[in-house]
């Protein structure tokens, strides 16, 4: 099928089996390879990309479902040499060991960011009439369908918050 995808700002025309996962047109046929692949069953977050500014688990969205969408990645989230603050905070606080979830974990920390400034609850909101309060409970409970083998957490919620803190 043939499937027009803005990816990191450039549209891409691509013909494509209606089998093909997100996550596998992003690093086969993109070459993109900063999104992993994890699990392949949406368990483990490291294929998490945003879609319209929305995350979601690239191997569980099949390519042609995108047709018109945009498309963020890793990759496209510097600007030139210059990191997003996201990426930055990740360095700074050193929030990765393997670094396999890094991406991952970065992009969803873009998108919960993003949540939080457009009010959007979750589990943990406590007052669900007022504004978001970014807690560490907040951040967890958002961050949750993100997983660090490597167990970088208190470093990736100490990102989350200096990330936070920047966005403000």
């Amino acid at each position: 099928m043939q499937t027009t995808i803005r990816v990191n700002g450039v549209d891409h025309a691509v013909d494509v089996d209606p089998r093909t996962t997100l996550l596998d047109l992003l690093r086969e046929r993109l070459d993109l390879k900063g999104t992993k692949k994890g699990c392949d069953h949406g368990q483990c977050g490291a294929c998490t990309v945003l879609v319209n500014g929305v995350r979601i688990n690239a191997c569980l969205s099949l390519a042609v479902m995108h047709d018109g969408d945009e498309v963020l990645t890793v990759e496209g989230l510097a600007s030139g040499e210059a990191l997003h603050p996201v990426q930055q905070a990740f360095l700074t606080e050193d929030a990765f060991q393997c670094g396999y979830c890094t991406p991952g974990q970065i992009c969803s920390a873009v998108g919960l960011l993003a949540e939080v400034a457009a009010g959007q609850p979750s589990e943990a909101t406590a007052d669900l009439d007022g504004p978001v309060t970014l807690t560490d409970a907040e951040i967890r409970e958002r961050m949750s369908g993100n997983i660090c083998r490597c167990s970088a957490y208190p470093q990736i919620l100490a990102a989350v918050r200096r990330a936070a803190g920047a966005a403000a």
